[in-house]
């Protein structure tokens, strides 16, 4: 049997600091949020933050901003929009992959556990180190490729063809599918991920690119593309409501019928 050990420096300690809610707070939910620091030298903890939801908004983003602004300004975490269109605040909130700016505090019975998104490495606190995953989607050329002579003016596409781009080009890449995939953490240095192969097949579904041979050549591999085995946890958690799963297939049906 297989045993697997965690670094030594990655197990989280068994307690951590606690950041209690005013006496007077009625209504009070308890955050238990994972800390760590790379400066300090020290393993990661779970620190606990109680809030006091009469006085914070609805959302789980707003819950953290009120622990930053009023209980520890040490905390760290990305927030850009608070719309759910840039992405940033994706994180892993009572074991599954969301963006909190989006997740409302009481859709989650209980204390509530958040963490950094898994499988990818911490810079700090919920804040995951993207470096690699935006490699990943650099691989694939994510722009519009042609070989025919510039028209002048912008290239054209029927209405058909551009509602082929639906469900494609809206994701926001905040990584919450690849990172609840287990065949992204147990292949991530190989396989490029649901959100990579939904942004590939965004271009090999636009009807004005040019490369879709090059591009099909490019994925063509075992592990590039064929690690996804239609677990489905991709179209769980996606905070747009896309299907990467359903892309993915898409493209595996174009590799299959270019050799037939």
């Amino acid at each position: 049997m297989a045993e697997f050990f965690l670094p030594a420096n990655s197990k989280p300690k068994a307690t951590g600091k606690v950041h209690k809610a005013a006496a007077e707070a009625k209504r009070v939910k308890k955050f238990k949020i994972y800390r760590y620091d790379p400066d300090l030298g020290e393993n990661p903890r779970y620190d606990t933050f109680e809030i006091d939801l009469d006085t914070c908004g609805p959302m789980v983003l707003d819950a953290l901003i009120k622990m930053k602004s009023e209980q520890d300004s040490s905390l760290t975490f990305r927030r850009s929009c608070r719309e759910g269109i840039c992405g940033s605040c994706a994180m892993n909130m009572d074991g599954k992959n969301g963006l909190a700016c989006t997740t409302a505090i009481e859709d989650i019975r209980g204390d509530i556990r958040i963490t950094p998104l898994p499988h990818m490495d911490v810079i700090k606190d919920l804040v995951p180190d993207f470096t690699h995953f935006y490699a990943q989607y650099s691989s694939i050329k994510p722009w519009l490729q042609t070989v025919t002579p510039n028209p002048g003016k912008e290239r054209l596409q029927s209405p058909e063809d551009r509602e082929k781009l639906d469900g494609l080009y809206e994701c926001i890449l905040c990584a919450c599918c690849s990172t609840s995939c287990p065949s992204y953490w147990w292949n991530s240095d190989k396989f490029l991920g649901p959100a990579i192969l939904l942004q590939a097949y965004r271009w090999l579904a636009d009807s004005r690119d040019e490369m879709t041979g090059e591009r099909l050549d490019q994925l063509e591999d075992p592990f590039r593309l064929y690690r996804c085995h239609t677990i489905m946890n991709c179209a769980n958690v996606c905070p747009k409501g896309l299907n990467p799963a359903k892309a993915i297939a898409e493209i595996k049906k174009m590799e299959a019928e270019r050799v037939l």
